[in-house]
């Protein structure tokens, strides 16, 4: 007697992982994917590439004199010109890096869907983009510095230290961002919502010493942008009137709040597109 043939076994088959076919290929595929959108983006333009100056330089000057002509917040800030300018510039990594990422992987559907393709290249091309364009704004706000009068200071070496956990901050961001958009696609509009809220959360129009209410204070630091902003406003200047990161909080407790809050955010960005990334092909 023939012997029964055996059942055949059912497994999962997983899709490719956020870092998929090594780190070599994984570098690669982000500094081409990183270029090409950069180019994309200003291609056809009769400008080019001096739209990722102009851009910043165009909220400045409306910034600029609702602020120093409506308002008079500039008379009260040292250098105000050049903190606002900063500012814009800065957030704008930000902006530009997570707002490009809710999006991008539901963008490179037929990617996703027809290769395997690492996927956490594509949130983090976006990042490396408003990297490239931060690069060119800064040479702006150099001049700018050196045109309103703002001393160099040696503590102008130390922007890496603020540069980097903001970076990070974007890269976790737009990895949960981009992953939850998939599931979810109000993601997208919740975050235009949110990143907006931001702007005005963060200390980017205005430093906080002018701040009276001590509560609000408070609340403010605790968001994980304002420290980062605050700190690189107090290297940038260096005004003997500004006060320290810890005295413009109001103590360490809303300092510790936004460390744990930016700590959790990095965590559940990178847990939550570990998680999601070999489903997101058969989710789009």
């Amino acid at each position: 007697m023939n012997a029964e043939p055996a059942s055949a076994e059912l497994y999962e088959v997983k899709g490719p992982s956020a870092v998929g076919g090594g780190w070599h290929r994984f570098f690669e595929l982000l500094w081409l994917m990183s270029v090409t959108e950069f180019k994309k983006t200003f291609f056809g333009t009769v400008l080019g590439y001096v739209w990722s100056l102009m851009r910043p330089l165009l909220l400045f000057a409306v910034l600029l004199l609702v602020f120093t002509q409506v308002f008079k917040l500039g008379s009260e800030v040292a250098h105000y010109e050049v903190l606002l300018l900063f500012n814009i510039v800065l957030f704008g990594l930000f902006l530009e890096g997570t707002s490009g990422a809710v999006g991008s992987v539901v963008g490179q559907e037929g990617i996703v869907r027809k290769t395997q393709f690492p996927r956490l290249v594509i949130p983090l091309s976006v990042v490396l983009t408003a990297l490239f364009t931060l690069g060119l704004n800064m040479i702006i706000v150099v001049i700018f510095m050196l045109a309103f009068g703002a001393p160099p200071l040696w503590t102008w070496l130390l922007f890496p230290l603020i540069l980097v956990p903001l970076l990070v901050l974007v890269c976790a961001l737009s990895m949960l961002l981009s992953a939850l958009n998939v599931r979810f696609r109000d993601v997208a509009i919740i975050w235009t919502v949110v990143a907006t809220a931001l702007n005005y959360a963060t200390p980017v129009i205005y430093p906080l010493q002018i701040i009276q209410n001590e509560a609000l204070k408070h609340a403010l630091m605790a968001n994980p942008l304002a420290p980062l902003f605050q700190q690189a406003h107090l290297w940038l200047i260096n005004d003997p009137k500004t006060e320290s990161l810890i005295t413009a909080a109001g103590g360490p407790l809303p300092l510790i709040a936004a460390a744990l809050i930016y700590v959790g955010i990095c965590v559940a960005g990178v847990w939550v597109f570990n998680r999601e990334a070999p489903r997101i092909a058969e989710q789009l």
